[in-house]
């Protein structure tokens, strides 16, 4: 009979399955992190692994999306201390401090590996989907506290700072030397993209 555990109980595991998987993904890379490694880290049975998730993908995916969210909750808690409309630089300056959190985290490696692509393929349809639209609706958040930016520009803005990123995949086909500014360049005209159309909705509205 499978055991029971208090609420407690199963948010001590649950965070704990998180935390190794986290570190094991930095050590390891996906396809070396086991369910094995990770019960022997908890200290719980293999099956008790199951009572939380269906696979060691389902639980991969949740660091990944807890990882994202922790680093996009940072950026939108500087971008709602900067000025209601700020200057392209300034936002340039906050979103490259993402980049370089993201730069120093797992994820890097596992996308020079390969794994991440990997990974991302053999999740089901609506993983994949619940991970796309979760990008989207953190740029939404962003939007938001930039008044005059279309919402319906959510997806547009998303997949722009999504490629941004994955330019970490080419950090050495771009050179050392070169790489911080090309990525503070790239997120410039993005980020003077969002404040341009910004003051202008801004204006636009205050002339109606």
């Amino acid at each position: 009979m499978p055991k029971t555990f208090s609420e407690s109980e199963r948010e001590y595991i649950k965070e704990r399955l998180i935390d190794e998987a986290k570190k094991s993904l930095a050590q390891h890379g996906i396809r070396k992190t086991t369910v094995d490694e990770l019960v022997k880290r908890v200290n719980i049975p293999k099956g008790t692994f199951y009572l939380f998730y269906e696979s060691k993908e389902r639980l991969l995916f949740d660091v990944i999306l807890r990882f994202n969210d922790e680093v996009q909750e940072r950026l939108l808690a500087e971008v709602t201390a900067l000025p209601d409309v700020p200057d392209a630089q300034m936002l340039t300056d906050v979103i490259y401090r993402l980049y370089k959190q993201l730069d120093d985290s797992f994820l890097p490696r596992l996308m020079l590996d390969g794994e991440l692509e990997f990974f991302m393929r053999t999740l089901p349809p609506e993983l994949a989907s619940l991970h796309a639209e979760h990008d989207a609706d953190k740029v939404r958040a962003l939007i938001d506290l930039l008044p005059g930016v279309r919402p319906e520009r959510a997806e547009l803005y998303s997949a722009a700072l999504r490629s941004v990123f994955l330019t970490l995949m080419y950090k050495d086909e771009i050179g050392e030397a070169l790489f911080d500014d090309t990525i503070r360049l790239l997120i410039y005209g993005v980020a003077r993209q969002l404040v341009e159309e910004s003051r202008a909705g801004g204006s636009a509205g205050q002339t109606k």
